[in-house]
């Protein structure tokens, strides 16, 4: 069992907190964030905090831990969402990220997507929304180019690159999460292993994005949940190193920060950045020092305040380990 708590005061505000080690070699890519997530690989970890619904506030809990703290997160995370209200405030949300960017943040954006064989804006679940289902017919016309479905994934695909365009012209990189957690079934893009499941609807999405769309101001996140299929789900679900940047863990089952989880991950990453991409219950400093490599964490909205103490959020973002924005060296 690891320790649970560390508590490391911080005594000065290091505008470049990472030294590179010149012994060892750090890629080159044409995104200063994600360099910078391979320079601090092994030393140290991002605090990071999503801001879920409403879009209207798009700040709202990465100023709540501002207030438990006394420091910003280093990661902002927002999403694009299925509710009218929330559609119809996306720009507010990505002038939020363009803000966060501007302030030396990595900015992070995910979608909670409408099931494309079904009607736009949505509920979260009501048979119909965002955590419904498609028949394997209804799947394979959506992996077919030129069907109803597949059109409509299209257009949806239109909707959101038009904010991450408008990002692209504002020089934010984005590390982009979109049909998170592959291995969850009940979201209407997930539970779907092989070659012709979850990871084909992904390259057809990173195609059309990137290639169609030429939004080459995101760098692709591959985001898996902890179920205890983990190992076998990476490689069932994995669309291929081509096609994504970063590999995210979901932990929320029950035995937290495994050291198999970060085996697994160390596993399957191939050298490339691996991250918690959602959590409730945090990490300790301690445990991060065990298990170095992950880049970030990203803490989900008022969960990290219900499953945390005070004291616990604190001493976290206060460690030695753990990035604040006050650290970050600006883009």
């Amino acid at each position: 069992m690891l320790i649970t708590s560390i508590s490391c005061k911080k005594t000065t505000k290091d505008p470049a907190p990472v030294t590179p080690d010149p012994e060892v070699e750090v890629p080159s890519t044409p995104y200063k964030s994600l360099n910078y997530l391979y320079s601090i690989q092994g030393k140290k970890v991002l605090a990071g905090i999503h801001n879920r619904e409403p879009n209207a506030t798009p700040a709202r809990w990465t100023e709540e831990v501002k207030t438990v703290t006394g420091q910003y997160p280093a990661l902002w995370s927002g999403d694009f969402l299925f509710q009218q209200d929330n559609i119809n405030n996306r720009q507010k949300m990505v002038d939020e990220a363009l803000k966060q960017w501007k302030q030396g943040a990595i900015v992070n954006i995910m979608w909670h997507a409408c099931n494309p064989a079904n009607s736009q804006p949505c509920a979260w679940d009501d048979g119909k929304g965002v955590m419904s289902g498609l028949s394997d017919t209804q799947w394979n016309e959506l992996l077919t180019d030129g069907t109803a479905i597949n059109t409509r994934w299209k257009q949806m695909m239109d909707e959101v690159s038009f904010y991450l365009q408008f990002l692209k012209d504002n020089g934010v990189e984005v590390l982009w999460r979109p049909l998170h957690e592959m291995n969850q079934g009940k979201f209407w893009w997930g539970g779907r292993p092989g070659a012709n499941g979850t990871a084909k609807l992904w390259q057809l999405t990173y195609n059309y994005m990137r290639n169609t769309k030429g939004l080459t101001n995101l760098i692709w996140v591959w985001d898996m949940q902890d179920f205890s299929s983990l190992t076998a789900d990476l490689k069932n679900y994995n669309p291929g190193k081509e096609y994504w940047d970063i590999a995210a863990l979901d932990v929320y089952e029950g035995n937290g920060f495994t050291v198999a989880k970060y085996q697994a991950m160390l596993a399957i990453s191939g050298g490339k950045p691996i991250a918690l991409g959602e959590c409730s219950k945090l990490p300790t400093a301690q445990q991060l020092m065990e298990q170095p490599k992950w880049t970030f964490f990203m803490g989900w909205s008022e969960l990290v305040f219900s499953s945390n103490t005070n004291d616990q959020i604190k001493n976290l973002h206060q460690a030695n380990n753990v990035i604040t924005l006050n650290e970050m060296p600006g883009w």
